[in-house]
């Protein structure tokens, strides 16, 4: 990667959204560049009735994230530090870019993929427990390894890993601050697939693809239905599941995918 280079790479194609981030000779450290470049990137992303899915990953091979930047970021985000440039300036005047990089508290419920492509360490780790589908190379590592820096995973894992794993695995991930290997995290639920490492990105994308098949809104608001009546109680899941379904109704494509079938050809879906 030259200096020229943006720290994230975007592109989208045939209803997926492909975000790369893009330091690997940073083991793609979360620069105040690539944070505000996310926060724009899922911006475009929501908005666009094109996209179904995204598909996530990190360039080279050594690493999916390491997380924040020690040098750049993580001064800037503890204050002990001015910012220097462009980027740094952005960054520096709205911190919450950070977290809405890494999909904490993201206000959007499309599917996002993604391939695991090496380590994923810290906030890199949080950036994969805030995606949907978890797709490791068998090389690879995961952890959230801030205690161990004296900082905490205040990136929205220490809400989510009890809900996406056991208790004391969740507690051993947080507090033990040791990464685990691709065979771990696949036995304890953390990933979906474990594959070689050259074949990652084939089998993030094949399972992207199958989600971008399906109807734009169907596919979010399922996705919202799931998210937001986690944790509650049968009668308010089932108010929240019970809104997505009315919502998802209202549109045309609901009406076009049993049309489709009925008439044996496939749905064409916009979105409406």
């Amino acid at each position: 990667m030259t200096d020229a280079e943006p720290h994230v790479l975007y592109e989208k194609r045939d209803g997926i959204a492909y975000v790369t981030l893009n330091r690997p000779d940073k083991r793609n450290a979360f620069s105040p560049e690539m944070l505000v470049r996310l926060c724009d990137i899922w911006k475009d992303a929501a908005e666009d009735r094109e996209v179904r899915v995204a598909l996530v990953t990190g360039a080279g091979d050594q690493a999916f994230s390491s997380g924040g930047d020690l040098g750049t970021t993580i001064p800037l985000m503890m204050r002990t530090r001015e910012p220097v440039g462009e980027w740094e300036v952005r960054f520096a005047a709205d911190r919450k870019q950070l977290y809405r990089a890494i999909l904490r508290g993201a206000d959007f419920f499309k599917p996002v993929v993604v391939a695991i492509n090496g380590h994923a360490l810290a906030g890199g780790a949080e950036f994969v427990l805030a995606t949907d589908i978890r797709v490791m190379s068998s090389d690879a590592t995961i952890g959230v390894t801030e205690v161990r820096r004296g900082l905490i995973a205040g990136g929205g894992s220490l809400v989510r890993l009890a809900r996406q794993v056991p208790w004391a695995m969740a507690m051993e991930l947080a507090l033990v601050g040791e990464p685990v290997s691709a065979q771990a995290a696949l036995a304890m639920g953390l990933v979906n697939r474990v594959v070689a490492s050259d074949q990652v990105m084939a089998a993030a994308e094949e399972l992207a693809r199958k989600i971008s098949l399906g109807a734009p809104v169907a596919l979010a608001k399922s996705k919202e239905a799931m998210v937001r009546s986690n944790g509650l109680s049968f009668d308010e899941a089932f108010a929240i599941e019970a809104q997505c379904t009315k919502d998802n109704a209202a549109t045309d494509d609901a009406k076009e995918g049993p049309r489709a079938f009925m008439q044996k050809r496939p749905p064409v879906f916009t979105g409406r």
